[in-house]
């Protein structure tokens, strides 16, 4: 098997560039400055690349011109296998454990988790991959090398945008007074990627096709118009591992098509369409549930083939638009200065200072397109990459962690009026229960279920590989307020009734896992983690292991009232919701410490990280609700919290900060972090301590790429327009003056609500609600509040003053 392109993490492979290009911006398509990301040269890497997707296939395309590269992606595409990962004889340690903590022996309890609570085997292998944890793992690469007219003749008028409008990305330029054209997009309703390539003049079209990957394939003639490639990723045991399929195949007209062994020929074409189909054989908690690969790529190929180019296309915009339009998002008058720039131009002129409210905008609405074309229903949640990976060994595995970074994926999910695409979320929070359950009792000794920090396409629930990180056992209560949010926002009677079960499993574990601690004899969780951090002992010493951290008591306290509430809605469980009840009423408060801070944990311990990338102990103000205006000491020590942190971090962290600024109602500080969110990245090497910034195209750099700092702006830039987590719709409640003007439409709001605002001079002028529950509501706008009942799917508009029109 001939091994192509041997990328490891972070080497990034070079499409061909031209020399003696004059690039210049002919308009392709009718472009707004809030949904339009354009380049006027060919892409170096995959962060210049332009994104596409369907929720399960993707393609990033780099838009060479003598040599093109488009990676591929399918969502299943993960080497590993299902591993039992439990110690089973944890949970007889787990007494000394919590002796050692009662006592303030954190050290010696912190050796005995690593000892002994970690996983068997292992685990992730630090983030690579290897073993049975396995690895989110690119496709496959299509190169197309052109030949045929005058190469020797300069590039002109070169330009690749991605249009958000339709999730096509187009290409054209011009050479040797020849005007060559491609347009790609990918397509749910027929599962197939669309490339068509055109130009002005006949025969112009000329070029070999090729597919491969780093390793494990293999690609052979697929007729006499496509191509091939199988392979078998290695399952960490015995090699035999995932199956995948992907084709190719060339829709001529003019000149000709072949193929020779791996490769196929298009050659003086005046117009080709390629046909590109993908599927594996990973038979999970969601996805196609395809036995036989090879007949699902070749189904999906031929019903395509059998469809003109013009309805393929219409298809697919009509089925992306159902999602995208939802919403619309102007942030003032764009400024013709800086919008017709290509983007990263855009990107480096607005840190240098430019006024440029759409480059906000466009990054709102970038978050919602990566969210639409990788996280449909029925399919995987996005991963760490959302769906798109060059490498075998995708940064961190490109798996799923349950300490903010899928919870963040998802913020835009229901207040960016895409509530459905949630459902991959809440399919994997399902597959979690079983393999959850085993290691509850394992660990634990407990009922219900657990999740720990990292889970994979193989229900990967044991904790990872070391107490300082991989013991925190919070993931299943934060996963579980997805559930709970959804209703809050649907109030879909039906959905409650199915996730309250898996929301009472989760509560079963942390009622077993509560103790007195010994001060106040609150209830805590022992032992627990803060997420990824440490703090000093009073004898110097560091250690994460301890006695209920702030974040896990406002989550379990969160968690418990789900519960106790659901029970209500469904007449269920009253024993069970006064255990609830009772056990709440104990749980350890969120405390503010001697400096005026939010504790981070029950004790005041000195912090050897006081600008740590996690701002855990804020949970409680965002995405939780129990730090609010309405709470102003807390709040007052959150925002204290947040000054101390620092306005520095990581792409996500930085995306953290900005909702939980909008969440205190200081727009103007979150705009300063959504400034800072969209400097420009600097590299791509791992950092933890600060970077952020977006990609050329906009990915946002951890460094490097993790999609869930786009998830987690587009979440906060809608906070700071709308929320309604305290008991009311509160509406500009964190308009900062960089946004003096605009409107957003098509916002939820908790209850049923889908709200539209306008503004004026930083003041509200108008606001449409729309009922879909038929439920009261509160509405708020500087200080003054009504009280509002609207007939489910009637609206009313407000005015300034919160009069109904």
């Amino acid at each position: 098997m001939q091994l192509l392109f041997p990328v490891r993490s972070f080497v990034f492979i070079l499409t061909a560039t031209v020399a003696c290009c004059s690039f210049a911006a002919p308009p392709l398509s009718s472009v707004t400055p809030e949904t339009v990301i354009w380049m006027d040269a060919v892409a170096k890497n995959f962060t210049e690349s332009s994104p596409m997707g369907n929720g399960r296939l993707g393609a990033m395309m780099f838009g060479g011109v003598d040599v093109e590269r488009i990676v591929l992606n399918e969502s299943s595409v993960w080497s590993g296998s299902r591993q039992d990962a439990d110690r089973p004889d944890a949970y007889k340690v787990l007494p000394e454990i919590r002796r050692l903590l009662l006592a303030g022996k954190n050290v010696e309890a912190e050796a005995l988790v690593n000892a002994n609570f970690t996983c068997k085997g292992p685990g992730s292998s630090d983030g690579s991959g290897g073993g049975q944890y396995g690895c989110y793992q690119v496709l496959g690469n299509l190169h197309l090398a052109f030949q045929g007219g005058d190469t020797n003749a300069p590039v002109t008028n070169y330009r690749r945008e991605l249009n958000l409008n339709d999730a096509v990305t187009r290409m054209e330029f011009q050479r040797g007074g020849v005007t060559f054209k491609r347009e790609l997009f990918v397509s749910a309703p027929d599962e197939i990627m669309v490339l068509k390539l055109t130009a002005d003049r006949p025969g112009q079209i000329s070029f070999t096709a090729k597919m491969d990957r780093p390793e494990r394939f293999a690609t052979v003639a697929d007729g006499k118009a496509g191509l091939l490639m199988t392979g078998q990723l290695n399952n960490g045991v015995d090699g035999k591992g995932v199956r995948y399929v992907a084709r190719v195949r060339a829709l001529n007209r003019g000149g000709s098509v072949s193929t020779d062994g791996p490769s196929l020929f298009v050659s003086k074409a005046d117009e080709v369409i390629l046909f590109i189909t993908a599927e594996t054989d990973y038979r999970g908690f969601a996805g196609r549930q395809t036995k036989d690969p090879l007949a699902a790529t070749l189904t999906d190929l031929n019903r395509a083939a059998r469809k003109s180019y013009a309805a393929l296309q219409k298809a697919h915009v009509a089925d992306y638009a159902k999602y995208f339009q939802r919403v619309s998002l102007q942030l003032g008058a764009p400024n013709s200065e800086v919008t017709g720039k290509p983007t990263p131009e855009r990107i480096q002129a607005f840190k240098a200072g430019a006024i440029d409210p759409a480059l906000a905008a466009l990054y709102f609405n970038f978050g919602r397109y990566l969210l639409i074309s990788s996280s449909r229903p029925g399919g995987l949640p996005a991963n760490l990459q959302g769906i798109w990976a060059e490498e075998i060994n995708t940064p961190w595995t490109g798996d799923w962690h349950l300490d903010v970074n899928v919870q963040m994926n998802y913020w835009p999910a229901e207040i960016c009026n895409l509530s459905d695409l949630h459902q991959p979320l809440f399919a994997l929070i399902d597959s979690l229960q079983q393999p959850g359950a085993k290691t509850a009792k394992a660990y634990y000794g407990a009922r219900g279920w657990v999740a720990h920090v990292i889970t994979n396409p193989w229900g990967f629930t044991a904790p990872g590989e070391s107490a300082s990180w991989g013991s925190a056992n919070s993931g299943s209560a934060w996963l579980c307020q997805h559930l709970w949010d959804h209703w809050l926002f649907t109030h879909d009677r039906e959905f409650l009734k199915w996730a309250y079960p898996i929301m009472k499993g989760s509560a079963q574990f942390y009622t077993d896992m509560l103790i007195a601690e010994p001060k106040h004899q609150w209830l805590v969780v022992a032992p627990a983690n803060s997420p990824e951090n440490h703090f000093r002992t009073a004898d110097g010493q560091e250690a994460a292991i301890c006695l209920g951290p702030t974040m896990l008591s406002q989550l379990v306290r969160y968690l418990f009232s789900a519960c106790i509430e659901s029970s209500r809605i469904l007449g269920v469980d009253e024993t069970f919701r006064n255990e609830l009840l009772e056990k709440r009423a104990r749980l350890a408060p969120t405390q503010v410490s001697s400096d005026g801070r939010i504790m981070e944990w029950l004790e005041e311990y000195a912090e050897p990280e006081p600008h740590h990338r996690h701002v855990s102990h804020l949970w409680g103000l965002y995405p939780g609700n129990e730090i609010s205006t309405d709470t102003p000491a807390l709040a007052q020590a959150a925002r204290k919290s947040l000054e101390v942190r620092g306005d520095d971090g990581v792409g996500w962290s930085l995306a953290y900060k900005v909702a939980l600024w909008a969440r205190l109602g200081d727009g103007n500080r979150a705009y300063a972090l959504v400034r800072k969110a969209l400097n420009p990245a600097e590299g791509f090497e791992i950092r933890y301590d600060s970077g952020g910034g977006v990609y050329p195209n906009l990915f946002d750099a951890c460094p490097p790429f993790q999609i869930d700092g786009n998830f987690g702006v587009t979440a906060a830039i809608a906070e700071m327009l709308l929320q309604s987590h305290a008991g009311r719709i509160e509406l500009l409640p964190a308009l900062p003056a960089a946004w003096p003007e605009g409107s957003a439409k098509g916002l939820c709001a908790r209850g049923g609500f889908k709200v539209d605002v306008t503004w004026k001079a930083g003041r509200l002028t108008s606001a449409t609600l729309r009922s879909d529950s038929g439920e009261r509501c509160r509405v708020s706008y500087q200080g003054t509040t009504v009280e509002l009942k609207i007939k489910k799917g009637k609206s009313v508009t407000l005015n300034s003053r919160l009069d109904a029109d």
